[in-house]
């Protein structure tokens, strides 16, 4: 018989993770809903048509397809498996597929539930996705986001409150991050020097490629595939990034002759209003303009943002990607035929948050904590009297155990250690008869015998 086994680029998440997760999870939700976000949740599988086209090539590559259900290939044309001709194959097997992400199936429920919904639409969605990428560290096929997105308002307060957003949940988190910040505006406007959109939509897909093989590896790769001007105009993007201000970037993009460009005016004049808006909100992390930043989803409009950590306390050979990442998008909607709705969102990489701050020792001890009473019974006889007093607890609102049985106390009180719980309350006849417990801090191990009726008011001390 096989071993189990899972599938490659997922994982298995036993407690002790699950409550870390759920930890920042609380985080990030509560952050979302202290700027007005409601819920809301999609199906995992959505139809193909849904999906395909709104990821560029290489996302649809990344698409993972569902198999009709049935004979799935009776309708098959015979020359397209006789050819093995697995793209076109595809169209006729496959109709449905995991989501890649939460903005497509976002952008699907707005247009589905238009005449139900007021607009701006201020919502956050924290679920699973799936992509068929090549599992590595960092890197999963089955992963979750944490997105927060605004449709139906043009206003760079929205990337405000976003961009806040982002600098208030990591400073609760205890993860000092930076906070990287472009328009595609800047980057369209090389459009004309790049001698047409096919060789600006692949300029783009290089660059997005920076943060992995650096400014070198980038040029190479240009240069490989001769864009015209590729290489001057991604020597320029570097040159001005490594100005010291994000004045200074903006100043030299103004006075560079060869991208003027409606989209570059628009551009600078939305990074000069948002940061005119976080002038009087204190931002506890870096916020940095990288006017080599693209984003690699085709479907970006607009601002564009990136979030990667720099903390020291990080393992200097731990080395990870963004954490978090997002930007403006004015044309979703339309391809499903709502027009005009502009949206601007963000997401937080829920797994590679968890990574990084289990590698930097950030997670604080209540993150793993559960249980804070444990019952320990010495004799069945005082079950009843254990239930009765677990009940109060838990109607208080502390989370209570009863030792299942009369095992012996150091396996009951082993039990509790293993599980971090900080008290025990040991129970026998004696005590049953009197009205009184023992109660033991496992944590100190101070042990005091008192009345029943002062145990909440003992251990919450």
């Amino acid at each position: 018989m096989d071993k189990p086994s899972l599938p490659s680029g997922t994982r298995d998440f036993g407690p002790e993770v699950m409550m870390r997760r759920k930890y920042i999870i609380g985080v990030v939700e509560e952050t979302f809903k202290r700027f007005g976000f409601l819920p809301l949740e999609t199906p995992a599988v959505e139809n193909l048509k849904t999906l395909q086209g709104k990821y560029g090539d290489e996302g649809d590559q990344l698409l993972f397809k569902i198999l009709n259900n049935g004979d799935f290939l009776a309708k098959a044309d015979e020359n397209l498996l006789l050819h093995r001709d697995s793209k076109a194959i595809t169209q006729q097997i496959s109709d449905r597929g995991l989501r890649y992400d939460l903005t497509v199936p976002l952008a699907r429920f707005v247009v589905m539930n238009r005449d139900k919904i007021h607009f701006p639409f201020k919502r956050y969605q924290i679920q699973p996705v799936w992509r068929a990428d090549r599992p590595q560290k960092g890197r999963y096929r089955e992963f979750w986001q944490c997105d927060a997105d605004i449709l139906g308002s043009q206003s760079i307060a929205n990337e405000g409150d976003l961009i806040q957003i982002y600098d208030s949940a990591f400073a609760k988190l205890g993860l000092k991050v930076n906070i990287r910040f472009n328009h595609r505006g800047i980057l369209d406007a090389f459009a004309p020097w790049l001698q047409g959109s096919v060789n600006h939509n692949r300029f783009m897909q290089l660059i997005d490629k920076a943060d992995k093989i650096g400014f070198e590896g980038v040029l190479n790769e240009i240069k490989n595939e001769a864009i015209p001007n590729g290489a001057e105009a991604w020597s320029l993007l570097h040159t001005i990034n490594s100005l010291n201000t994000t004045e200074e970037k903006l100043k030299a993009l103004q006075n560079e002759a060869a991208i003027q460009h409606e989209g570059l005016q628009k551009g600078i004049s939305e990074i000069s209003q948002l940061l005119a808006l976080l002038k009087n909100v204190p931002v506890t992390n870096a916020l940095t303009l990288d006017v080599t930043l693209a984003r690699g989803l085709s479907y970006y409009t607009g601002m564009v943002m990136e979030v990667v950590p720099e903390d020291n306390r990080i393992p200097a050979d731990f080395r990870i990607g963004s954490i978090g990442g997002g930007g403006r998008y004015d044309n979703l909607t339309g391809v499903f035929g709502l027009k005009d709705v502009t949206g601007v969102g963000i997401s937080f990489g829920l797994d590679r948050i968890y990574d990084l701050m289990e590698a930097a020792l950030l997670f604080p001890h209540e993150s793993i904590q559960s249980t804070a009473v444990l019952f320990c019974c010495m004799e069945d006889s005082a079950l009843p009297a254990a239930f009765g007093m677990a009940r109060n607890l838990r109607d208080a609102g502390m989370a209570t155990e009863v030792y299942p049985g009369s095992a012996k106390l150091k396996k009951q009180l082993d039990y509790a250690n293993n599980k971090g719980i900080k008290w025990a309350c040991i129970l026998g006849e004696q005590e049953v008869a009197d009205g009184t417990a023992s109660i033991k801090n496992l944590i100190s191990g101070e042990q005091n015998t008192i009345p029943q009726s002062q145990i909440l008011q003992h251990i919450s001390q």
